[in-house]
C-alpha cells in the first residue's frame, strides 16, 4: 500500500504558554515536515475560539513559506464567508508568489454557525454566500477583470493585476459533508479531506473514484488526493504513548467543543473520547501506529494520510520526538515498498 503523507494542524491554544511560543514551536515542526518529505502542511481556520490560533491562515503560512523549500502549504479550509472575496483573492495570489507556487487552496462556508455568526453571517444562508464568494475568487485568479452581480457581493470592472504562480490557479481542496459534494468534487478534479468514520468515508471514496473515472479516466491526469487523518503519538513505550496522547487530546477536545458548550449546553460534549474509543486518535509504538494507519486508510479507501503531531498541551519536545519515530519507522513502510515495486 502506497500512501502519501501530510500534516494537519488546528494550531489550537496551549494553556501553559504564550501564543508566540506556540507559533515558534509549530514553525520548527513545519521545518521538520519539509525535511522529512511530507507533501503538505494543512492549516485550519477558526475564529473567536481557542480551537484556532490562526484566524488568518495566510499570515501563518507566509511565515511557513520562509522556513521551507519543498513542502506545500494548504488551507483546510478558508472560511469563505468571513472574507470579502476580492481581498481573499489578492492574498491567495500574494501567498502563492511568496511560496514560489506551493500554495493549495481549501475552501468552505464555515462549519461552526457560532464563528461565522460573529461576522454577521446567518448560517442558513452561508452556502449561498460561499458560492458567490467562490465565483468571485475563481474569476479573480483566472482573469484580468472581475465583474459580478449577486445578492451578497457586487464587483464592477475590478482590475486584477497580481496572478498566482500556479496557473490557472493553485490546486483545490474540499471537505465535503455529503455525497452530492463528493460527486461534485470528483467532476471538478478536486482533492477531498474526510473527517468521518470509515463506514461513512468508504462509500464516499467509492463514489468519488467512480465519478472521477467516468469524467477524467481517459485524460491522463492523476487522481486527486483523498485524505483521512488522525491525532498521533508514537513512543517506544506503548502505554506511555497512550497516556500522553490522551493528555494532549483532552486539551484539544476542550478547545474543539468550546463554543458548542457556550451556545448549546445540551449538546453531549462533556465526555472526552479515549484512545480506545476515538478511532482518529492513534497512539503506541511505531509498529502499532503503522498497523493502525494501514487499516484506517484501507478501510476508508483513501490515498493520503494527514498526521497531527501537535495538539492540546503537548510540549514541542514530545511532538518532535513522536514525529521523529514516525519519519524513521512508519513513513518508509509505505513509501519504500512502493518505490521497490516501481523499480
Amino acid at each position: 500500500m502506497h500512501i502519501e503523507f501530510g500534516a494537519v494542524d488546528h494550531l489550537d491554544q496551549q494553556s501553559d504558554r504564550p501564543v508566540h511560543e506556540t507559533f515558534d514551536a509549530r514553525l520548527k515542526l513545519i521545518e521538520a515536515y519539509d525535511q522529512a518529505g511530507f507533501y503538505a502542511y494543512h492549516l485550519t481556520e477558526h475564529h473567536f475560539t481557542p480551537l484556532g490560533m490562526s484566524p488568518s491562515p495566510n499570515v501563518f503560512l507566509a511565515a511557513a513559506s520562509r522556513v521551507t523549500t519543498r513542502l506545500r502549504l494548504a488551507t483546510l479550509v478558508y472560511v469563505m464567508t468571513a472574507y470579502h472575496p476580492l481581498r481573499l483573492a489578492e492574498e491567495i495570489c500574494m501567498l502563492d508568489q511568496l511560496s514560489h507556487g506551493r500554495l493549495e487552496i481549501g475552501t468552505g462556508r464555515g462549519i461552526s454557525p457560532f464563528e461565522i455568526g460573529y461576522f454577521g453571517v446567518d448560517h442558513l444562508v452561508s452556502r449561498a454566500v460561499y458560492r458567490e464568494a467562490w465565483d468571485i475568487v475563481s474569476q479573480a485568479l483566472t482573469g484580468d477583470t472581475v465583474n459580478f452581480e449577486g445578492k451578497y457581493f457586487q464587483c464592477h470592472d475590478v482590475p486584477f493585476v497580481m496572478k498566482p504562480v500556479q496557473r490557472p490557479m493553485p490546486p483545490l481542496w474540499l471537505a465535503p459533508g455529503n455525497a452530492e459534494g463528493v460527486a461534485a468534487a470528483a467532476r471538478a478534479n478536486i482533492s477531498c479531506a474526510f473527517n468521518r468514520p470509515a463506514e461513512i468515508t468508504k462509500p464516499w471514496t467509492d463514489l468519488y473514484k467512480k465519478v472521477w473515472t467516468e469524467t477524467h479516466g481517459d485524460s491522463g491526469k492523476p487522481m486527486p488526493k483523498l485524505a483521512v487523518g488522525a491525532h498521533l503519538y508514537l513512543d517506544a513505550n506503548g502505554e506511555r504513548a497512550k497516556a500522553r496522547a490522551q493528555f494532549g487530546y483532552e486539551g484539544w477536545y476542550k478547545s474543539f467543543v468550546h463554543l458548542w458548550r457556550k451556545f448549546v449546553p445540551m449538546v453531549p460534549t462533556q465526555d472526552v473520547p479515549g484512545v480506545g474509543r476515538q478511532r482518529l486518535l492513534m497512539a503506541g509504538t511505531p509498529a502499532t501506529v503503522r498497523e493502525q494507519i494501514e487499516k484506517l486508510v484501507g478501510d476508508c479507501g483513501c490515498n493520503y494520510f494527514l498526521a497531527r503531531f501537535a495538539y492540546g498541551d503537548l510540549p514541542y519536545e514530545e511532538s518532535a520526538a513522536s514525529l521523529g519515530l514516525f519519519v524513521d519507522a512508519v513513513m518508509p513502510h509505505f513509501t519504500d515498498r512502493a518505490a521497490r515495486r516501481a523499480g
